[in-house]
């Protein structure tokens, strides 16, 4: 062999025995054809409706909807949206919360050929808005849960319709619109290097081999029951839902951020979910220490995140041992890249867990700077090469040409550069080694910092932004914004957070702001992250005055606070966002102001007191109600239970109300 890495097309071996064991135990796994990626979504959909047009295809709660009843709801919203819009290929924005009706209406906007742009109603009304002027879409299809947000963000210039509303309208005959393999199917907005989101666009064509690829990689089956806890306005979700939709089997959603993680393991048991798959699962099993049994867990899949021989090993204590765990690589240009298997008998060495081999029909290489092979063992870029990749960046004709290039050998292949470092073993076994550019990984999420940069240096009070990831000293990774103002004093972090919530998500805020009179620069002119200071452990610049702790009760508060902000000092009012907290912070001083205390009292009123001072009056509260070791484990077991996402509920809401009476 070469020592130059060059392209993988096959698993060894030793993989394939692992995946051979992917089999539903019952099911019957049926090859998807590669001719059948030649057709549109709404065809081979329509074809599995006929094989399995009684069995269910989506289960929420108490609700049950059949492949008959999916595809006639889905008919009704696309007739409405052709009554509207007429024929053509133009994007029809998805607005609704988690759950069947999202799903429903993703299969309608297909079927009525238009090209769906999912958006996630949790985002702030600004980052919404600019998604549906970028997009050009001229309607919206929501349901009642999010019908006034709808309101509030289509203005004048954009229609929507009710989709609870069209799918209670009685109809006749099916949807017939002739839809070619390469026709778009979908925008996805993801963070964007230039300060906005950027929308990924792909054709029917690519959302079928991305299903091709997962159902011959895991044997998909028509019996296969599935869990759904990815947003749909993340490409992610493509990867389960059609694998699951286009294969006769059953998808079962659920929102974790307003069930909880309670929710999810009683799914799972509930339902006898045979895959599970979540992008955060790290988050999800932190603190899981209750024996679970699932019985009919055949494959847990991990991705989003680098995964280390710490987490298997945590897994192997929690699942099945007979379950298999697959890792694989994705991105929204590209669907899945990579895959690996993991079972009961395999021998992991160093740290980090490999992303794998290729999957079908996808081809690695690992390059430098130059764009020339790297040899065996060194580190590259990791490129891809296929036939399969987006069809490009929506109205950014340029990036798509930079990103997006021909294959130099001919055919319809193109080449894809990820921007991702890998380092590849003799056997072609790839790990991922972290981001090139400035893309990182925080609380399980992708973003670009260009776009939080962005959005600091629109506030108008800084020449220069730059945001990375830092490692805490409590071992959580953190986003730090090193800023240099145009004037001092510059604004406290209570201001800075207050700005940036109008238009970022939670995860994109960072936790620290630190001020410098400069950016240290290599001689590249490029920022010199070793020079960047340590954010330290300083209390921050914020708006509430510093009291200090004033009873025993405050004092232990204080400590359990500073241990887990990595902080030296914190005022007693001082708020918890704030100082830099967020919800996973937040779940850890729970679980050891409850170890601590042994006051027996509800976790959530912790959760709802985001300052030492209100915490402390909780814990005096219910000071006499000694907690024995069984309520001390059913409390930290109601921790355990919690997401990050009701954490941070209930921190937000209790501190939006303080701020709404100071107003008053």
């Amino acid at each position: 062999m070469s020592d130059l890495v060059g392209y993988i097309t096959t698993l060894p071996p030793e993989q394939e025995a692992i995946r051979a064991k992917c089999f539903h135990p019952t099911g019957h796994f049926e090859e998807f054809a590669k001719e059948e990626v030649e057709q549109s979504v709404p065809e081979r959909f329509e074809k599995i409706v006929k094989r399995h047009a009684d069995r269910i295809a989506i289960k929420e709660r108490e609700q049950a909807v059949t492949y008959a009843e999916l595809n006639e709801r889905a008919d009704r919203i696309a007739d409405a949206i052709l009554d509207r819009y007429g024929e053509g290929n133009e994007p029809v924005a998805i607005l609704m919360e988690h759950g069947a009706s999202v799903l429903v209406t993703i299969i309608a906007v297909l079927k009525a050929g238009k090209i769906y742009v999912p958006l996630d109603p949790s985002y702030p009304v600004e980052r919404i808005r600019y998604m549906l002027r970028d997009a050009q879409a001229k309607l919206i299809v929501t349901h009642r849960a999010t019908l006034a947000l709808a309101r509030q963000v289509s203005g004048r210039d954009l229609a929507f319709i009710d989709a609870d509303e069209v799918t209670a309208q009685s109809r006749q005959g099916a949807v017939s619109v002739k839809i070619a393999p390469g026709a778009f199917a979908s925008i996805f907005y993801t963070s964007g290097s230039t300060g906005q989101p950027k929308g990924v666009v792909d054709n029917h064509r690519n959302l079928l081999h991305g299903a091709l690829r997962f159902t011959n990689g895991l044997h998909i089956a028509s019996e296969d029951r599935l869990s759904f806890t990815h947003s749909c306005s993340s490409s992610a979700s493509v990867r389960r839902i059609f694998p699951a939709l286009l294969n006769g089997a059953c998808l079962y959603p659920l929102d974790l951020k307003r069930e909880g993680i309670q929710s999810l393991w009683d799914l799972l048991i509930r339902e006898s979910i045979t895959i599970f798959s979540s992008g955060r699962i790290r988050d999800l099993v932190r603190n899981f220490t209750q024996y679970q049994s699932f019985p009919n867990l055949r494959l847990v899949s991990l991705g989003g995140e680098t995964v280390y021989r710490r987490d298997i090993e945590r897994y192997r204590k929690i699942f099945p041992w007979d379950c298999i765990i697959g890792i694989w690589m994705s991105s929204t240009e590209v669907g899945n890249i990579t895959q690996y298997f993991i079972d009961s008998e395999v021998q992991l060495t160093g740290d980090i867990v490999p992303i794998g081999y290729p999957a079908q029909d996808v081809e690695i290489i690992l390059r430098d700077d130059a764009g020339n092979p790297v040899r065996q063992g060194e580190v590259g870029e990791i490129v891809v090469k296929t036939e399969y990749l987006a069809c490009g960046y929506w109205r950014r004709p340029e990036l798509t040409r930079d990103k997006f290039v021909r294959d130099p050998d001919g055919g319809g292949k193109r080449i894809y550069r990820t921007g991702d470092q890998g380092r590849m073993d003799s056997d072609g076994c790839l790990f991922h080694l972290g981001r090139k550019d400035d893309q990182i990984k925080v609380r399980g999420y992708t973003v670009e910092a260009a776009e939080i940069e962005a959005a600091l240096l629109n506030q108008g009070h800084f020449t220069k932004a730059f945001v990375t990831l830092r490692d805490r000293s409590s071992g959580d990774k953190s986003l730090v914004a090193y800023l240099v103002p145009r004037k001092r004093p510059a604004p406290t972090s209570t201001v800075l957070r207050k700005g940036l919530e109008a238009t970022l998500p939670n995860h994109m805020i960072p936790s620290v702001f630190v001020m410098l009179d400069s950016l240290p620069l290599t001689p590249t002119e490029k920022v010199d992250r070793s020079a960047l200071p340590e954010p330290g452990s300083g209390r921050p610049e914020i708006d509430t005055p510093f009291v200090a702790p004033r009873t025993s009760i405050e004092k232990d508060l204080v400590q359990i606070w500073c241990e887990i902000l990595s902080l030296d000092q914190v005022g007693i009012h001082d708020s918890f966002f704030d100082l830099g907290g967020d919800s996973l912070a937040a779940i850890r001083v729970v679980t050891r102001v409850i170890q601590t205390f042994r006051v027996e009292l509800p976790p959530k009123a912790l959760f709802a007191s985001p300052s030492i001072a209100e915490m402390a009056v909780v814990i005096e509260a219910y000071q006499t109600k000694v907690a024995g070791d069984e309520d001390v484990k059913r409390m930290l077991t109601q921790v355990e239970a919690m997401t990050e996402g009701e954490a941070e509920k209930l921190l937000t809401e209790v501190t939006a109300t303080k701020i709404k009476s100071e107003r008053e």
